[in-house]
Parts: structure tokens; sequence; C-alpha cells
């Protein structure tokens, strides 16, 4: 099976064919006016699961990802805080970068800035013009939407559709009130370069095609970004760039579907978002990866608390599974490679390829065959985790330990268990001498607790059992549970 991608351009899955031996990728950024949230990240990933799925069927890739460093949003962000545009724009890109590094993101080959193409910017304005494309009024330059005859292919939306909802603002002397802006007039104390219009600075649009073209070429293999890009972004940007070359522009158009919080797109303009770096301040990387991949990227994808809990908890059968074995051999050929082929040779579809990661985890416990192990591992690599080794056990671990000991023996004293608080202290001044002499006590820590939750499990007592089991969940600490006597456990490896 060969694959094949939904393209938004015809609405239908195609066999993807490659321009030539490079597949030439561009991903629509961030405009950085402030944090980088989950959204983002999905986008990032969307292209990260390409360029790795394409790597491994052979192809060598080169993508670019932009940022828009420069627009009205970045201008009014400039005014409400006081500060430098170029300040802003660059701490949300340190944090963007910082965050998909993290999350075993590869990196693109460029990250253009639209403020450092200025010159292709300006030179593409100008073919524009000179085609009869674009006309330029006080200062402001605007493309002729009508004259384009394709426009809204990508979208599906007519001209008419369009021009029921059109309107010309105030401030805008465009012929037309579907025109768009191509170049702005710069305002005072705006940031601006001279240009054959006066001072100004780009419209959104232009900048991606201007962008892309330097690096990939007229014509190009792929482009990705959210489905929120589709209209008027990617729509204007198709216009815009045929109508200067007189070439195709991207042949395949991926769009992964929306994050949303509580029900609504998440957003930077409306506030309605959660930072990414808040995100990973309170689950790993490979939760926080594995969350999004159970859903097909095309899919819309509900962003909440329970949801990570229930990665997190789909990470731990992993991890726990891969921990029973020491150093674990690759293999030549892993094990159902024709089901996670055909799960990702289908659009990409990561959630029927991790399907198949834990069916092969069901056979390995099965039959405790090292290669369903080895087969785990490999595409697990293949999908972006970072299936490292266990984590060493440190000093700052045992606090957390100690501190939920003592949660569960306030918790026990409340309940009036008096025998289960006495095996707590019955332990706690050789705790507290490890803790002086900087002992590695975690196993010692984490017995107790498990005796403790054993003893209650006996007793049908799974309330307090599961608080016990959730408590050490939250900080990584994961319980397999072998029986009512028995229970081992795992660090996750951030």
């Amino acid at each position: 099976m060969a694959l094949t991608l939904y393209n938004t351009l015809t609405r239908k899955q195609e066999e993807f064919k490659a321009l030539g031996d490079e597949v030439r990728i561009y991903t629509c950024g961030l405009t950085v006016q402030s944090e980088p949230h989950v959204g983002h990240i999905r986008a990032a990933l969307v292209r990260d699961i390409l360029m790795r799925w394409l790597g491994y069927l052979g192809y060598k890739v080169m993508a670019l990802e932009n940022f828009t460093d420069v627009d009205d949003k970045i201008i009014e962000k400039q005014k409400e805080l006081g500060l430098d545009w170029r300040m802003i724009a660059q701490k949300h890109i340190d944090t963007y970068l910082w965050a998909c590094d993290k999350l075993h993101i590869q990196r693109a080959a460029f990250y253009p800035r639209a403020s450092q193409h200025i010159e292709e910017i300006i030179e593409l304005v100008e073919k524009l013009i000179q085609k009869g494309f674009a006309y330029e009024k006080e200062g402001d330059v605007y493309f002729r939407v009508r004259k384009f005859p394709d426009y809204g292919r990508l979208s599906k939306k007519s001209i008419d559709d369009l021009m029921a909802g059109a309107r010309i603002e105030p401030a805008e002397a465009k012929d037309d009130p579907l025109d768009f802006a191509l170049w702005k007039a710069a305002k005072p104390g705006e940031p601006y370069w001279l240009s054959p219009w006066g001072k100004g600075r780009p419209g959104w649009h232009i900048e991606c095609s201007a962008m892309s073209m330097r690096y990939l070429g007229e014509t190009f293999d792929i482009h990705t970004g959210g489905e929120d890009l589709v209209f008027p972004h990617h729509e204007n940007e198709i216009a815009q760039s045929i109508a200067a070359t007189g070439k195709p522009f991207a042949r395949y158009w991926l769009h992964n579907g929306w994050v949303t919080l509580t029900g609504e797109k998440m957003s930077k303009s409306t506030g309605h978002y959660s930072p990414i770096r808040e995100v990973l301040e309170n689950y790993s990387p490979n939760v926080v990866r594995l969350f999004m991949l159970k859903t097909h990227y095309r899919k819309q994808l509900e962003y909440a608390q329970a949801r990570l809990d229930e990665a997190r908890a789909a990470y731990a059968t992993i991890r726990t599974f891969l921990d029973r074995y020491g150093e674990i051999p690759a293999v030549p050929k892993p094990l159902m490679l024709e089901e996670f082929t055909s799960a990702m040779d289908d659009d990409l579809n990561t959630s029927k390829a991790l399907g198949v990661i834990y069916e092969l985890i069901n056979k390995g416990y099965q039959t405790d065959d090292t290669k369903c192990a080895a087969s785990v591992v490999s595409y697990c690599s293949l999908l972006g985790f970072d299936i490292g080794t266990k984590k060493d056990e440190s000093d700052e671990s045992i606090e957390v330990l100690t501190k939920i000991i003592v949660e569960v023996k306030n918790k026990l004293q409340k309940d009036k268990r008096d025998d289960m608080v006495g095996a707590i202290e019955h332990d706690e001044s050789a705790i507290l001498e490890g803790l002086r002499k900087k002992s590695a006590l975690n196993p010692r820590l984490i017995g107790l607790l498990l005796d403790i939750r054993n003893r209650f499990r006996k007793e049908s007592n799974y309330g307090f059992a599961d608080y016990i089991r959730n408590r050490l969940l939250e900080h990584e600490i994961i319980v397999d549970d072998q029986g009512l006597d028995k229970s081992t456990y795992h660090v996750e490896v951030k």
C-alpha cells in the first residue's frame, strides 16, 4: 500500500507522489504576539509525524516553518505592554522551540521570519502590480480577488457567498470589499520598512507566499497548518502565488483539526487557551504526545485534564511492559509491520498505529516474546516517543514520596485506622534518618505505601487503594498490580 494523504484542495484522499527526490514541506507557524498553546503544538506535531513517516519511507525531507513576527496583533501587544515588538516575538519563539524540543518534535530546516524577508515580499507585491492583480491606494496595496478566477477553490466558497458578508472598513480605500491587503501603510509609532509605496509593512498572507517560494520554489509538495487557516489565509496564499508565477503552488494541503477547550476553539485572540508551558509542568512530554496522537490529526481534539490523565495511564501501560525487560535487542523486521505500515499509510492514522502497539503489548504478556517488546520500541520511536531507561531516583523524588506518606498518614488518622498509622510510624525514624543521610530510600518508601495499599485491597477498600495509586501516578510513579499480595512500580521517564 502506498502513502495516501487527505488533500483539502480536492477534498479526497490521494496517493502521495513527490515532485522529486526531496519532499518539500511548508508549515504555517505562529503569530508570536503571545505564548504558544496546545493548538500550536498540535500543528507542529503533524509536521513532525509527516516528516518521520516520509523519512521511514525513504524520502529526503526539507521542511520550513515560519514565524509571523510583525502584524496588527503584535503591534497591539507592543502598545499594551510598552515593549519592543522584537522582544515580544523572540520571547514567544524561544518558548515555542523549547516546548517542541521537550516534546521531541523534529525541528524544521528553517524558521524564517516575516521581518527578515521584506525584500522578497516587496518584490512579490511589485510583480502582482505589474501583472494587474494588485493596486496601490494611499500607501496600501491590495490584491484584486475577482481577477483570480479560481478564488475559493480551497475553501469551497463562492464569490457570491463571500460578497454577502464583505464590507470595507472605514480606514480602507480598496476598490472591492473582497480585496485583501498585501502591504499596509505604517501608522505613527508602528514599525515600518521603506517600499515603493512609502513607509509600511507586509500584510499577513503575502509573507507565507514570499518565504515558501524563497526556500522551496514556486511549486512544492505539501503545505500544512490548522484548519482555521483554510480561509482566508491559505486561500489568499494560493491566489497571490499562482497569480504571480502562473504555476501551481502547493500540491497537497494537509489541515489538522482544532484543539478545543470546554467545547470552544483554543485562540490567543480570545484568551481561551492552555499555554503549552503550563501543560508540560504537569505532564511528561511522552504523555502529551500520546494524548495528541490518540486522535487522528484531522479530527478536533478536546483538551481536558481528564483526557491527559487517560493518556498518562495509557503511556504507563507501554512503560510498564517495557520495564519488564532489561536491554531490548533490535529486530530486523518488527512484528505486525504490515498492520503498522497500513495504518500510517492511511493518511497518517496514528490512532490505528497506537492500536498495533497495544496489541503487541497484549501478545507480549501472553508469550513473553522479546520480539514483541522490540517491536513496541521500534514503533514508539517511529511515532517520536522518547523511550529511554528507568529514571534515576533522586533526593527530589524522596521528598515527593515523603509528602505523599504524610498525606496518607493524615487521611488514615481521620478514618481512625490506627493499625495502618502504626505501620507508618514504625518506619518514620528510619525514613527521617535516610533523608538526613541523603540515602536512596525510594524503594523502601514506595514499598511502605504499596504494603498499606495491598492491605486495603485485601479488605476490598478499593477507594483508599485507588487514592494511593493515583497520588503516586501524579508523580509519574506507575503501580503495576500482580495480585492482592504484591504490586510493583516504575518511575516514568520524562
